[in-house]
């Protein structure tokens, strides 16, 4: 479980493909502070992944083919930079929203705009999420915690604060480029709920 609030960042080591999947190595901040263990949870870009080594400052993480068919982590390269957010533990502040680290999909931004002291992302809505994205719910967007501020078709909009801006990668997504997307898990369950009926 994780708050959707980034505090580190990661850089890409090294991409192997591993059996369909892939073997991903990052140089993580925060490991003095978190002292993560092969075992433990990190969100990788809002993706939970699974510890298999750490060493000093570097982890890393087997990534299985349905992880890569649902986000974007398939698209990363060495030198990329990730968001990275080690899990709750219990007695953490939760200043976020609840963040399960379970992307539903990878979506495209379709615009950038400033507004204010921040900027406004337009981000594409899969058809299948559609009905999970709520004008002033949530979303996590390659794991950050956001309020959608419109729904506009098929697409919404997130509006960026300047800390969100400087401390995440959403602060460098450029048009085109794909982000992971993480619905409400209230939404999903209220609509997998109606699915069954």
């Amino acid at each position: 479980m994780f708050s959707g609030l980034i505090v580190y960042r990661g850089t890409v080591l090294d991409v192997l493909p591993a059996s369909g999947g892939l073997t991903l190595t990052l140089r993580c901040e925060g490991v003095e502070r978190e002292l993560p263990e092969a075992k433990d949870s990190i969100a990788v870009d809002g993706v939970c992944l699974t510890a298999t080594k750490v060493d000093t400052d570097a982890i890393t993480f087997d990534v299985i083919p349905e992880t890569l068919e649902r986000s974007t982590l398939r698209d990363r390269a060495v030198g990329d930079c990730v968001n990275v957010e080690y899990a709750l533990r219990v007695g953490d502040r939760v200043g976020g929203h609840f963040v399960y680290g379970h992307v539903d999909a990878a979506a495209r931004v379709l615009e950038r705009d400033a507004e204010g002291q921040g900027e406004r992302l337009r981000i594409e809505t899969p058809a299948a999420l559609a009905p999970m994205i709520a004008y002033k719910g949530f979303v996590a967007v390659d794991g950050v915690s956001l309020t959608v501020a419109s729904i506009t078709g098929d697409s919404f909009e997130v509006a960026l604060i300047p800390e969100t801006l400087a401390r995440t990668t959403l602060g460098s997504r450029a048009i085109g480029e794909r982000v992971n997307l993480e619905a409400d898990p209230l939404a999903r369950y209220v609509v997998n709920s109606h699915r069954h009926e």
